[in-house]
């Protein structure tokens, strides 16, 4: 499986000789630099990417990895860390690194003119590469309905059909921040009783789990991010050709507000000792080049809407995502948490 996921070789050569052919990032440079590049992102997914950008750029890059406690060996390693930039795998990474004053502000008209100001902290220390919206994974056989609003998730006639992973993770805080942008408080505690009310069993696992869950029959409907399912078809011969049936996905709100989308991301950390290829890097990863490696390697939305999907994404309906800024819903973070504790969530339905 993960040979299949991580190393679909000709897939990326595809990729990349295409985009190449496309791309208008500048020649490389006569003088040899570097940048260190901290990443929560797997070195297999990225390696094409890094290697176009030395190709056109002849910056060396210094790949750190981990899946974890990046920004805390960040914050360890002080004014002597050597990380100039931070690739992170979700949006709740950047705030957790920015709030701990790891990033510094950029200002670059390469990446104002590639990512909408939706996408971009209003103060610069962070900016979205990729999206993947939170959509819903039915199942065909159990689940008739076409469209699904996230609201209808809290009628009754879901009772014992959704699954989802915890309530507290980050993928699941932004979505529920996007519900008190839109509804208040107040009528989204009740939504979160209603829905939790309905939960299959209790929040487990991880998003793969839970469109796993659906194919098994554990549940009919689970809360996805995009990239989960495309990755499952991508490497699951019978979903994608469809010989069996099982599964569908829905883009709730499509007719309405749009469907809750979020980032992968980057930022410029605040001791960059080589913040100019650090800035380098980070526009060329809002290059066409770029984003069209990225989203193709990781099944992602490019962050920059002129630039088409991916092709397992593009045999999906448009996607049409909400409007609202990521830096609002950064705001509520906190008081998503307090109302997932109020009403405990990850308990699951018969708390």
């Amino acid at each position: 499986m993960r040979t299949c996921r991580f190393m679909r070789s000709r897939h990326f050569l595809s990729v990349v000789l295409a985009a190449v052919s496309l791309s208008t990032v500048a020649a490389p440079s006569v003088q040899a630099a570097e940048v260190n590049l901290y990443s929560f992102r797997d070195p297999e997914r990225i390696a094409p990417l890094l290697r176009a950008f030395n190709a056109v750029t002849n910056i060396k890059v210094k790949l750190t990895y981990a899946t974890k406690g990046l920004i805390e060996r960040i914050a360890n390693e002080g004014e002597r860390s050597p990380a100039d930039v931070l690739l992170t795998n979700e949006f709740g990474l950047l705030l957790d690194a920015q709030s701990r004053g790891l990033t510094q502000a950029i200002r670059s008209k390469v990446v104002e003119a590639s990512v909408p100001a939706t996408y971009r902290d209003p103060e610069g220390h962070w900016l979205g590469l990729t999206r993947r919206a939170r959509v819903l994974v039915a199942s065909k056989a159990r689940v008739g309905a076409e469209t699904i609003t996230y609201d209808e998730l809290a009628d009754p006639k879901w009772k014992g059909r959704i699954c989802v992973r915890s309530g507290k993770h980050p993928y699941n805080t932004t979505f529920v921040a996007s519900m008190l942008v839109h509804h208040g408080a107040q009528r989204t505690e009740a939504w979160l009783n209603g829905v939790k009310a309905n939960l299959a069993r209790p929040p487990t696992g991880g998003d793969r789990d839970q469109i796993h869950a659906v194919i098994k029959g554990d549940c009919d409907v689970a809360i996805v991010n995009s990239y989960y399912a495309a990755n499952l078809i991508a490497v699951d011969q019978q979903l994608r050709e469809q010989k069996q049936t099982a599964i569908r996905v829905v883009f709730p709100e499509a007719d309405g507000r749009g469907t809750h989308v979020s980032i992968s991301g980057v930022a410029l950390m605040k001791h960059a000792p080589n913040r100019d290829s650090g800035i380098k890097l980070i526009e060329f990863l809002t290059s066409e080049l770029g984003q069209r490696i990225l989203s193709a390697v990781n099944d992602e939305y490019p962050v920059t809407s002129t630039i088409d999907p991916p092709a397992v994404l593009a045999k999906w309906p448009p996607l049409k995502p909400d409007s609202v800024s990521l830096h609002k819903l950064a705001e509520r973070r906190d008081e998503v948490q307090r109302l997932m504790d109020a009403v405990r969530f990850d308990n699951g339905p018969s708390d």
